[in-house]
């Protein structure tokens, strides 16, 4: 089903467009090849078009900063030094300050005055755009406050014409709103640390690593009329939304999907992190001292909890490209891409079956033969549509900053199809340990690609190869790190590497209270966060489509799909739909392949044991873990995998006799379909008919109300399932039970009918 090791093709068509596929493949350890190499040769000459930036006080820190890949969104003076502005680079070298021009910032001593800035985004006409701003910093010693990244609209970025600064109306107030971009009818689509819920007691949300405040995840806001919705909740963070020319929002996601290490580490060393679960995530529940979790599987360090089973241990962390509608619908990871296609390495979940082995990518025979770990910065290419550029980097230590990278993914290429091109020598995706000298192939560190619209790139640039370091005190920091904006040009060995620096430098004299030492910083300023300012086409918004194989159930029973959608977004609900429940992806052996349902279809991979599978069990994302200890809990609470509990989804799905809690039967010709909860971030697995789980999701998925979801099997087939054959077809009888179960609840009469060519609003999708 949709357990996998990459997310499960559980997703809502869109119209495809037939694009011109670019490919930039290249071999591993080989320079690149392809048209974004060969256009970026040229590192000289003016630019097409304006560059707005943003200047940021140098941070000589790497861990939840403004530089740091995760956990990047407070607004204090640690986390993100005040005297930054917000610049505008014309065509012939000529600097705007822009916060200065609009009466924002200050020089000298930062305080109540005092701004820092970042992501600025252009709108389709050219003539304004949004960014994130923090103002205020401490006016004297000892003084302490909370600071919030808010959304503001910049106008006037014409020659001749003067800056204005308005804050976007309407934006949560006590959170930060950080990354924001346009969307294709005026909305503001943006990162927000704002709890899933809004409720305050749940903020921050901790991510599932180092239990550390991250945003919820992408939200949506109409400035006119204040509608705010939750796009996609991520139980980690969300970063650098981008929409491309498809009207794909694309993303960079931290996917980490396991048990608590926090809690591991509370159990097997003393307790060092105070875990605990709350009773449920109320304001009032009570602190228990205890600190189960039931999904998924145990980490590799709990082998108190392995031992005597068939189990290898579980772990899960990357940053992968994801991508979903502009109304939050069909979530996936980017063109259904996952590990598979882009890891080295990683380990089977059994360990007493022959057919499953470890993940080797120099022996798995795939079609990408280029590592990737992490996708950060995602930029569509403008010269070569569904062409993506990005920054592999590690996790710490470079400020997210590291190797350029680009995949081509256009709506329709199938992801073991898709080649990782190194633009930049691979060497620059690491840093060099302290005392170690660069190998000369190192360029330094890259961040923020920018493809302009002559086809050449700017990037954040810095000629340091190290881990990030202080080179000062804390009153008087050296970052070693100093971010330029630069030109990518060719190198003597065939990369690409900075070349033309875009400024003579921006320094700045300053000082502010972190909050009981005088911090003083006379030098450099970063540049970062580059965008083109040009009119440019708005991208579509492609209608929610349908298969034909659900389609032609939903026709079937009498039901319109837009009656359905409408009765599920009314509660909160969402459906979701499984083809054939047997079929995984050919490339997956890490997992159980050979499924049967007692009685009816089986999809065999090789000869050996057979899993049977009965229904498929749900878990919700719920804030409850906390650390601290029960009696002086930290703020804020990390999410939990808990069996769906959810009452509207459990009221609106039919009964399962013999299954465990929170499951729907797996039908007789392998389908499931079954209500859930939207705008919660949501996981499953199949079991066997007696509960005994047998193939698990690795990712958590969203669903937004009234969303009508369909795919075609277990971990979506990409070019063959395991057996060799194409994806699932049938009409799945899970759905036909579901609709007659929604029949006979709701005595609904459908009178909106069936709309001739476009099945009620829907197009029908392959």
């Amino acid at each position: 089903m949709l357990a996998s090791s990459r997310l499960a093709g559980i997703f809502l068509s869109l119209l495809i467009l037939t694009p011109t596929v670019f490919c930039t493949e290249g071999v591993a350890g080989a320079p690149p090849t392809g048209p974004v190499a060969a256009r970026a040769a040229d590192g000289g000459g003016a630019l097409p078009n304006p560059i707005l930036f943003v200047t940021q006080t140098p941070v000589p820190y790497d861990f939840a900063t403004i530089g740091s890949v995760f956990a990047n969104q407070g607004g204090g003076l640690v986390e993100a030094a005040r005297g930054g502005d917000l610049y505008l680079r014309y065509p012939n070298g000529t600097l705007r300050n822009l916060t200065q021009e609009a009466g924002y910032g200050t020089t000298g001593f930062q305080g109540s005055g005092a701004i820092a800035v970042r992501n600025p985004s252009v709108d389709f006409s050219g003539t304004k755009a949004v960014f994130s701003m923090v103002v205020g910093a401490p006016t004297q010693q000892f003084q302490t406050g909370t600071y919030f990244w808010q959304l503001y609209e910049v106008t006037g970025l014409g020659s001749g014409q003067t800056a204005a600064i308005t804050k976007v109306a309407h934006q949560p107030g006590n959170a930060n709103n950080v990354m924001p971009i346009y969307a294709s009818d005026g909305r503001i689509l943006f990162v927000s640390d704002r709890p899933r819920s809004g409720e305050a007691h749940l903020y921050p949300q901790l991510d599932e690593y180092e239990s550390t405040a991250t945003n919820t995840g992408l939200w949506s806001l109409n400035p006119a009329t204040g509608e705010l919705k939750l796009l996609e909740h991520s139980p980690s963070g969300l970063f650098h939304p981008t929409l491309d020319r498809y009207g794909r929002v694309i993303f960079t996601r931290w996917d980490h999907l396991q048990r608590d290490q926090q809690a591991d580490t509370d159990v097997l060393s003393g307790d060092t992190y105070g875990t605990f679960n709350y009773a449920s995530e109320a304001a009032g529940a009570a602190a228990l001292p205890v600190r189960d979790e039931v999904y998924p599987e145990p980490r590799p360090a709990r082998q108190d909890l392995l031992a005597g089973t068939n189990l290898e241990g579980h772990t899960f962390n990357h940053f992968f490209p994801w991508q979903i509608s502009q109304d939050g619908t069909g979530e996936e990871t980017l063109n259904h891409i996952g590990r598979h296609e882009l890891h080295g390495y990683f380990n089977r979940a059994l360990n007493d079956d022959g057919n499953l082995s470890e993940f080797i990518a120099e022996t798995s025979g795939r079609h990408n033969p280029n590592e990737l770990e992490n996708l950060l910065q995602i930029r569509e290419d403008v010269l070569a549509a569904g062409t993506y550029l990005g920054i592999e980097a590690p996790e710490f230590t470079s400020h997210a900053s590291g190797q350029v990278v680009a995949l081509a993914a256009p709506p329709g290429l199938s992801a073991d199809q898709i080649s990782v091109s190194y633009l930049t020598h691979p060497a620059t995706g690491t840093t060099v340990p302290d005392g170690q000298n660069p190998p000369p192939e190192h360029t330094g560190h890259y961040r923020e690609p920018l493809p302009l619209a002559d086809g050449r790139v700017v990037v954040a640039h810095t000629t340091e190869t190290h881990g990030v370091r202080n080179l000062g005190s804390r009153s008087n920091p050296q970052p070693n790190y100093r971010f330029r904006l630069k030109l990518l040009t060719n190198g003597p060995d065939g990369y690409l590497r900075a070349g033309t620096a875009l400024t003579a430098g921006i320094n700045k004299t300053l000082s502010y209270w972190d909050p009981d030492v005088l911090v003083s910083y006379s030098g450099e300023m970063w540049e970062l966060d580059p965008v083109e300012v040009r009119a440019r086409p708005v991208p579509p918004q492609p209608k929610p489509a349908l298969p034909a194989q659900e389609a032609g159930v939903f026709l079937a029973q009498g039901v319109a799909p837009r009656t359905l959608s409408k009765d599920l977004a009314s509660r909160g609900l969402a459906l979701l739909s499984v083809r054939n429940g047997t079929f995984r992806d050919h490339a997956d052996r890490q997992q159980p392949f050979n499924l049967k349902v007692p009685g009816g279809v089986q999809t065999l991979g090789a000869g050996g044991t057979i899993y049977a599978i009965g229904h498929l069990q749900l878990f919700q994302g719920d804030q409850i873990r906390g650390l601290g200890g029960t009696v002086n809990p930290r703020p804020g609470r990390r999410v939990l995998a808990q069996v769906l509990h959810d009452a509207a989804a459990l009221g609106a799905n039919p009964p399962d006799p013999g299954g465990p809690a929170g499951s729907t039967a797996v039908a007789l010709d392998g389908s499931v379909a079954a209500f859930v909860p939207a705008r919660r971030a949501l996981s499953w697995q199949l079991v066997s008919p007696t509960g005994t789980p047998v193939v698990r999701e690795r990712y958590w998925l969203g669903f937004q109300p009234g969303e009508l979801r369909a795919c075609d099997g277990c971990h979506g087939v990409n070019s063959t399932n395991q057996a060799g054959g194409p994806a699932a077809t049938n009409a799945p009888q899970a759905l036909q039970q579901l609709l007659q179960h929604w029949k006979a609840q709701t005595g609904a009469i459908f009178s909106d009918g069936f709309e001739s060519g476009d099945l009620a609003g829907w197009v029908v999708g392959p």
